[in-house]
């Protein structure tokens, strides 16, 4: 165990067999629907150690460096860090943050494409040395301000889809990385290994075998220069399923087997983080305000009217958006389906609905077009796989307050962890147990993350 967060004040619910997260998400909705009717998270950190399992079982030897980023709320880090798991900072509060948890600087990648002068300082004071670069620009920035940084050339992938062409992108090409090479040789910097990165809306596998060819050509490119080169990062773009885990595992350990074997002492790590994250996390919100509207203003441009014009059409305001908790859907589509919490006959006739944001701003629209029963203002909404880019820095929206969240873990979860000896006393501070009836009050038991 490396350490904790001494002033990171929350619980982790212990449940036993007659207790399942449902009934916690029960228990809550009732309790906030009596104390105020904020929005809240239930995360499950026993998934984080059944994923990090499953990693463990299908990639190892590969080393997983969660970015920070994805989730850094305290309960996450603090079981990702007794876990053994690296972590993969994009600013000098992630950096604060691991280093607070005890995590050796070997285990900390400072991995911004675009550091802050400032920020490369303070990762050079803290000793956190492994550091991502993909222009010569960023590479004397780094020069002047780390003596002692050890690079990963970041270079890029060809795996963009039609969705993706507006994002922006990083890395270089491989006739640039004889040019920084050149540059890092005259600059005394060291440059150590490769990184590449393969979004997770990739469906042609085909681009790791690429990536890693063409990490494999830098990797002989540096030997020119006399650089000793030891690290191969294969980045994230993991979903969390085992399939597709499975899947990338099979494309690339052959090449790997080839091009990076054991006996040539390259250390193979990734950056999976809404692998471990993106499905222990389950937001409810409520619903704060509605209104019927005109069904033509509510179809996606191009869609065709097939309904009845008698059918009415609801617009729902929920205290949650996206300069909240929904901040990815800014950059990318909503990979979860809301899920009505009261229960409604099956027959009961659903609406062509759309789901916004309280903000009252034209782009917090969380939900352009989905089928619900009809709400009355007071219900509650579920939404899964909310754990990985909600979850971060504060939201600069001035009447946004983070929710609520309330962590659990299952017996069999903790067995686990304990099997593998990284249930210490300072962890088990954290834990209360929950009987399978549950009584809980979140004033009692829970604290938020931020």
């Amino acid at each position: 165990m490396k350490g904790f967060l001494e002033d990171a004040n929350y619980s982790i619910g212990l449940l036993d067999e007659g207790a399942t997260l449902a009934d916690v998400i029960d228990n809550c909705i009732y309790e906030h629907t009596h104390t105020g009717k904020k929005a809240f998270y239930v995360g499950d950190l026993g998934k984080l150690v059944r994923n990090n399992m499953q990693w463990q079982n299908v990639m190892a030897p590969i080393k997983p460096f969660y970015p920070v980023k994805c989730n850094s709320t305290p309960g996450v880090l603090e079981i990702l860090g007794t876990l053994g798991v690296g972590f993969a900072c994009s600013s000098k509060s992630e950096m604060a943050l691991v280093q607070d948890l005890g995590i050796s600087p070997e285990n900390i990648i400072y991995t911004n494409p675009c550091k802050q002068a400032s920020q490369i300082k303070y990762a050079a004071k803290a000793g956190i040395n492994i550091m991502t670069c993909d222009n010569d620009i960023e590479l004397k920035k780094i020069s002047r301000n780390h003596p002692n940084a050890k690079l990963l050339l970041h270079i890029a992938t060809e795996d963009i889809t039609a969705g993706e062409e507006m994002n922006m992108k990083f890395g270089t090409t491989l006739k640039n990385c004889r040019h920084l090479m050149e540059c890092a040789k005259e600059l005394g910097v060291q440059i150590i290994g490769v990184k590449f990165h393969v979004s997770g809306s990739c469906k042609d596998l085909q681009t790791y075998i690429h990536a890693i060819s063409d990490a494999r050509c830098v990797f002989d490119m540096a030997e020119e220069f006399g650089f000793k080169m030891n690290m191969l990062d294969i980045g994230g773009g993991f979903t969390g399923s085992e399939l597709q885990l499975e899947e990338v595992n099979h494309v690339i350990r052959p090449l790997l087997d080839v091009y990076f074997p054991k006996e040539s002492g390259v250390n193979v790590i990734a950056e999976p983080g809404g692998y471990y994250v993106s499905s222990a996390f389950t937001l409810a919100v409520n619903v704060i305000a509605k209104k019927t509207v005109e069904y033509d203003k509510l179809l996606p441009s191009g869609v065709e009217q097939t309904r009845n014009d008698d059918e009415p059409v609801f617009t729902y305001y929920i205290n949650d958006g996206v300069y909240g908790s929904f901040a990815s859907k800014l950059s990318e589509k909503l990979n979860t389906i809301p899920e009505v919490h009261k229960k409604y006959k099956e027959d009961e006739p659903l609406f062509a609905s759309s789901l916004w944001g309280p903000s009252c701003d034209e782009l917090d629209q969380i939900v352009e077009n989905c089928l619900l029963p009809e709400l009355s203002v007071g219900d509650w909404l579920i939404f899964d796989n909310m754990g990985s880019g909600t979850l971060g820095e504060q939201s600069a929206f001035n009447d946004y307050q983070r929710p609520l969240i309330y962590y659990m873990m299952s017996f069999s979860d903790w067995d686990e962890m304990q099997d593998a000896g990284i249930a210490s006393d300072t962890l088990m501070k954290n834990f209360f147990f929950v009987p399978s009836c549950i009584q809980l009050s979140p004033e009692e038991r829970f604290s938020t993350a931020a």
